[in-house]
């Protein structure tokens, strides 16, 4: 087989944006079978285009694998797309696993580089196949073995209850924290993202202190 021909397999970054959970961590899990692929990746898998394309600017992924359909109802405009496309250069291959056909969708996909485009009905050994065709057309470098997170955990909690919409009341409530406590994350979120200027497409929602 394939990966038997290689004595010591590459290591690439992967940078997996998708809506839903199991899919997010069914791909993680099947990226990391080794037994499939005859390269190695080291993979983060987010569910908020904001902090995606804050995390290809820094961390810079091989392949980004996208299922940006799952988020046709967050996106209210081509800016929002087109700030997390800017993102990606010659460096960062983009390769979109989607969840649906739109042709609103396609034609702003139409205007950036985007590798392959595939549905997640696509069998897995033809998914595999692509993903290394991807991978290994990409010039070998050094990865770290620990991918450093932009957000700790409890940020990413908060930003994604600020993205829902959600009042610092109701965070607080949510987080078991106190509603001072939501305004320090917030000016925390806002300073590691760089939110109110290239981010402002992305979050369009009012400030809500109630």
């Amino acid at each position: 087989m394939r990966h038997l021909l290689t004595a010591k397999k590459n290591m690439f970054k992967i940078l997996v944006i998708d809506r839903c959970y199991f899919t997010r961590s069914g791909m993680e899990s099947w990226l990391n079978q080794n037994d499939l692929f005859t390269a190695s990746f080291l993979v983060t898998a987010l569910h908020n285009l904001m902090l995606a394309r804050e995390h290809i600017v820094q961390w810079q992924p091989d392949l980004v694998i996208a299922d940006l359909h799952g988020f046709k109802n967050e996106i209210h405009h081509s800016q929002q797309l087109a700030s997390l496309f800017s993102a990606c250069g010659d460096a960062n291959q983009v390769m979109l696993l989607e969840s649906g056909e739109d042709a609103q969708l396609s034609e702003i996909y139409a205007q950036f580089m985007v590798k392959t485009k595939l549905l997640k009905t696509e069998p897995l050994d033809k998914l595999a196949q692509v993903i290394d065709t991807l991978v290994l057309a990409r010039p070998v470098r050094a990865v770290p073995h620990v991918a450093t997170p932009l957000l700790t955990k409890q940020e990413e909690k908060v930003l994604t209850l600020w993205m829902e919409g959600r009042s610092n009341q109701t965070i607080a409530a949510k987080l078991s924290i106190n509603g001072k406590t939501v305004y320090t994350y917030k000016r925390n979120i806002r300073m590691k993202l760089g939110m109110g200027n290239r981010f402002t497409p992305f979050l369009s929602l009012p400030e809500n202190s109630n």
